[in-house]
């Protein structure tokens, strides 16, 4: 959001003993990102990456939003059944109250680091189960949390339903008891559904768009569609983008942009990173041209912790600063 205050306590976060790297002269005399918009801009966080000083400083002085990259998941929360480990995630709930920073929450229910316990679960047991992980994480972070990501990839590429254990065992209903549950737990939350390719208007696009419009209709508690964004240089960018948003911001939904990178074939070049610039700068302005659009975060924000080269081998650079914590033509091209 838009703020242009000095932010209080920066000694104690290390802002004012951080200095840019010299490749980034100039950095230190632009705004930093969370001061050029009225939307909310966030990154993805470990919470274990706040030690480092200069990851520490970039993060406080560009974003007004976090996301635990893995800290609210439910395989972190309770790898075994009815032992709950909140450290990760409440470390970075205080990181967020220090600096006055929001919470996205991420994720509720996921087919993908789930405890291997709930596959075994008969049905009856599967929807009480998720009924009780969904109220006992909303619940603990009641009024700390801004957003959750309610559901997260509940679409195929071709548009039919993931055939996940939610699916299997609970059918189509589960969606909508999610969100139900999850307003119950916090009424003050926005509830999103949250999904990859879902940028431009394709199959997976227009099937998330055909299930938010049913679940409004129905009276479901759902508030927006987060788009997750990561992009790559080999498939171009994304047809139909804005056209993706408008229709979205017709049903009255917020819209978020939830985890944006442009990863690239390795080694960077001048060429690539051009192109990456003009990705996100896209990304970033598609987002400000739809009214709905509310939030912008990106899956981290530092080469350094992308979790790119460890899914995409050969692949990588996807953030706006590189490993070192220099601005990239990325950051430049949406912070001009």
């Amino acid at each position: 959001m838009l703020r242009r205050t000095a932010l209080a306590g920066a000694l104690l976060i290390g802002v004012s003993i951080w200095q840019a790297p010299s490749a980034g002269a100039g950095y230190l005399t632009r705004p930093p990102l969370k001061d050029i918009t009225h939307r909310y801009v966030g990154s993805a966080v470990t919470p274990a990456h706040l030690a480092e000083r200069d990851y520490r400083a970039v993060l406080t002085r560009e974003f007004d939003s976090v996301t635990p990259e893995n800290e609210m998941k439910w395989g972190t929360l309770e790898a075994t059944r009815g032992q709950y480990d909140w450290s990760g995630a409440d470390e970075l709930v205080r990181y967020a109250k220090q600096t006055r920073k929001t919470i996205r929450g991420h994720t509720l229910v996921w087919h993908s680091q789930l405890p291997s316990w709930v596959n075994d679960l008969p049905a009856d047991e599967l929807r009480s189960v998720l009924r009780q992980h969904i109220t006992t994480v909303v619940s603990r972070f009641r009024g700390k949390v801004r957003a959750w990501d309610v559901v997260n990839e509940a679409f195929n590429e071709d548009g039919t339903r993931r055939d996940t254990v939610f699916q299997q065992k609970l059918g189509d209903g589960y969606i909508a008891d999610a969100f139900r549950w999850a307003r119950q737990a916090d009424p003050s939350a926005k509830l999103y559904i949250n999904d990859y390719n879902i940028e431009g208007v394709n199959p997976k696009s227009t099937a998330t768009y055909e299930l938010v419009r049913s679940l409004r209709q129905q009276g479901v508690p759902i508030d927006g569609v987060g788009i997750q964004a990561h992009l790559s240089l080999e498939y171009g960018f994304p047809s139909g983008y804005r056209d993706n948003l408008k229709r979205f911001g017709a049903l009255r939904l917020d819209i978020a942009i939830t985890e944006a990178d442009v990863r690239m074939p390795l080694p960077a070049d001048t060429a690539k990173l051009t192109t990456q610039a003009q990705y996100f700068k896209e990304l970033w302005d598609g987002c400000h041209a739809a009214r709905r659009c509310v939030e912008f975060t990106t899956w981290g924000f530092t080469d350094r912790h992308s979790w790119v080269p460890d899914v995409f081998p050969g692949e990588g650079d996807a953030c706006l600063f590189d490993a070192n914590m220099r601005p990239k033509p990325a950051y430049w091209a949406i912070n001009s």
